[in-house]
């Protein structure tokens, strides 16, 4: 839809530029029908950049919320994080106590050795003295009975040591059981929480994957609309820049046309300072001829311009309500019975005279009064009483009252611009500052 306005837009860039348009003031009609045309185009685009604009911030809302689920993916993630952080932390502290037990376990056993050798060789002695008759062979071998004391004493002595070594042998056996059981279960943990660590990362990763695609769905989504709304504001760019072209092309026009109207203000005052030197009686003569042929038409008055019509005086320039809502009113109306001749208020060129929207049948005239541009409109007429590139005097019959377009009974709007005629409100005055009723 776009690349086919595009093309349009384009289309319509090059027929602007290609000079086949004449210079006169025909031509101005069907620039400002091609404007309407390109106004109602800008008002279409300006519509769906509308539409399109209220579902970006739709889809704006859509997408602040898919951030807050990223923002909730991001904290579990964090949560995540620190489980496996933690988890890792235990494992290298099990890993930690699995070593010193296994350092305690490798001193113990070292000792259980040594002490299985010592108790090995205490076998052996006993074996080759015949058990207990060793020790009696130690006792009855004394010199004397202190020596004899001595030797019981000893005697003693290593039958106690000889017990203890296998006590201690005992309960080294039975910690490096118990260590050899830590050792177990801390492996078996080792394993738990390995397990636990790799369904972690796999969540994790999960959760990372998610983030990534739901932020890649959002990328994508904004790319979408910001490509779209683009594409509207330059069409709308270019549909403006050939309205902007056409309204230079209607403003060049009107221009010549005042051009024309300036040079026919010169020489009509070089006809009235000729006409001063005549005598009166033709003057009279000539003045009570042109009366007598005009019927209706009122009296043209003294000064530049004139009122356009006969008739009561029903609406000023003013807001006012006549049943469609309150609206601005940029001219006057006066009101009369159908055909009443309508002229025009000052010296000037036509350059439209055709149906126009509400206006219905309309007559513009350009002016130009001491150096600056006038615009004078006549709506709502009857019939035309003139044509396109016509140059008009002051209270010459242009066309007659009627009640086409919107209108609530026979009259005449009339406004007066200063400058070209863009639209209704553009350089509207108060007529009342120009004619008198």
């Amino acid at each position: 839809m776009l690349q086919k306005n595009k093309v349009i837009a384009a289309a319509l860039a090059t027929t602007l530029l290609v000079p086949t348009m004449s210079a006169s003031a025909e031509s101005v009609s069907d620039l400002k029908k091609e404007k309407n045309a390109l106004d109602q185009k800008k008002s279409k685009i300006s519509k769906e950049l509308q539409a399109k604009k209220e579902k970006i911030a739709k889809a704006q809302a859509e997408i602040e919320k898919s951030a807050k689920e990223v923002s909730k993916i991001t904290v579990k993630i964090q949560e995540t994080d620190n489980k496996i952080e933690g988890v890792e932390q235990k494992i290298a502290q099990t890993k930690y106590e699995i070593e010193k037990l296994q350092k305690s376990i490798e001193a113990l056993q070292k000792k259980i050795d040594e002490r299985n050798e010592i108790l090995k060789e205490r076998a052996r002695a006993m074996q080759e003295t015949g058990g207990q008759v060793g020790y009696i062979d130690v006792l009855l071998g004394s010199n004397s009975f202190s020596d004899f004391i001595d030797r019981v004493s000893a005697v003693n002595e290593i039958v106690n040591a000889d017990e203890r070594i296998v006590e201690e042998q005992k309960a080294d056996q039975a910690k490096v059981e118990e260590q050899q059981n830590q050792v177990k279960e801390k492996l078996a943990e080792q394993e738990d929480r390995k397990k636990e660590l790799e369904e972690l990362k796999a969540n994790l990763k999960k959760q990372q994957d998610k983030k990534k695609s739901a932020l890649a769905q959002m990328e994508r989504k904004q790319a979408k609309l910001n490509k779209e709304r683009k594409g509207l504001e330059n069409h709308y760019s270019e549909v403006a820049s050939v309205s902007s072209k056409v309204q230079k092309k209607i403003e060049a026009e009107q221009r010549k046309a005042a051009e024309k109207a300036r040079k026919m203000a010169e020489a009509a005052a070089a006809k009235k300072a000729s006409a001063a030197i005549s005598t009166t009686s033709n003057s009279s003569s000539s003045s009570s001829s042109s009366s007598a042929s005009v019927g209706s038409v009122p009296t043209a008055s003294s000064g530049t311009w004139m009122k356009p019509a006969q008739g009561r005086f029903t609406s000023g320039f003013a807001g006012r309500d006549i049943g469609a809502g309150a609206e601005y009113h940029y001219g006057i109306d006066i009101a009369n019975s159908e055909g009443t001749p309508i002229v025009a208020a000052a010296d000037g060129v036509v350059f439209r005279a055709s149906p126009l929207s509400t206006y219905g049948n309309v007559v513009m005239i350009t002016h130009n009064i001491n150096g600056q541009t006038y615009t004078s409109l006549y709506a709502h007429m009857s019939r035309f009483g003139t044509s396109v590139g016509k140059t008009v005097k002051k209270g010459e019959v242009i066309g007659y009252i009627g009640s086409t377009g919107r209108s609530t009974g026979p009259h005449v709007h009339f406004e007066i611009h200063i400058g070209s005629w863009v639209n209704q409100a553009t350089g509207a005055v108060n007529p009342l500052q120009y004619i008198s009723l």
